[in-house]
């Protein structure tokens, strides 16, 4: 049951997928796996949205260099707290009926049953494909929505794989291999991929809408287009 100061807070998107929708949001567990560039609108935009419990994973604390891109993280957190504990501490305080658990260190096969469990959405906001095929792994095993998102430069693509539903992570980028070193990025790239990255995680769970099932939008803001490709 939504209390009537969330009813107050979430009026106007209850207008859009109803109260039944919000009370799904409510009880939700979303995995926010990157807790950077991409993380940080992803978890902001879940928290505004109401989701029950937000669970942020990152093994880095913060540099000076993210700071163009990674909004919940401030100059006062450089190279003192981790990401997940930055967030969390600006999260509690943006919405203080939504719960914020963290993991600080690297996910792994081996630690992931116990890290992720309970979770009923993964959210990729990682700068690698290694630890991505093991997270594209992991939710067939369990029968998990993952919803991809990465970017470089003005560059970003979103899709969401649904175990049984859509391809798999592997089959979309099979030639992909390691983790690429240093590479451009502008923030607001970061913020347009991570909202879609957010309302890709709200449609699966209230129903409003079309995930991108099968789809790859591909996004380029510096000529503003916005494209998509049928994943066979």
């Amino acid at each position: 049951m939504l209390s009537e100061r969330e009813l107050e807070r979430y009026d106007r998107q209850i207008m859009v997928f109803g109260v039944e929708g919000q009370e799904r949001l409510k009880s939700a567990k979303v995995a926010v796996v990157g807790v950077g560039g991409l993380g940080s609108p992803v978890a902001y935009y879940l928290a505004a949205a109401g989701v029950g419990t937000l669970l942020l994973i990152d093994e880095q604390k913060p540099e000076l260099s993210n700071l163009n891109r990674q909004i919940l993280h401030w100059e006062e957190d450089i190279n003192k707290n981790p990401k997940p504990l930055s967030a969390k501490w600006k999260l509690e305080r943006f919405n203080s009926d939504v719960k914020i658990e963290t993991f600080v260190g690297r996910l792994t096969q081996e630690n992931a049953d116990d890290v992720l469990a309970g979770v009923d959405v993964v959210v990729d906001c990682l700068d690698n494909f290694e630890t991505r095929f093991m997270l594209d792994d992991y939710v067939h095993e369990r029968g998990i929505p993952l919803v991809h998102g990465a970017v470089e430069g003005t560059f970003g693509q979103v899709t969401t794989i649904v175990p049984g539903k859509t391809m798999r992570l592997r089959e979309i980028f099979p030639r992909v291999r390691g983790k690429k070193g240093k590479f451009p990025i502008i923030g607001a790239t970061a913020g347009v991929v991570g909202s879609i990255q957010a309302m890709e995680v709200i449609k699966l769970l209230t129903g409003y809408g079309e995930p991108l099932l099968n789809r790859l939008l591909i996004v380029d803001l510096a000529h503003t287009t916005f494209d998509i490709v049928e994943l066979r």
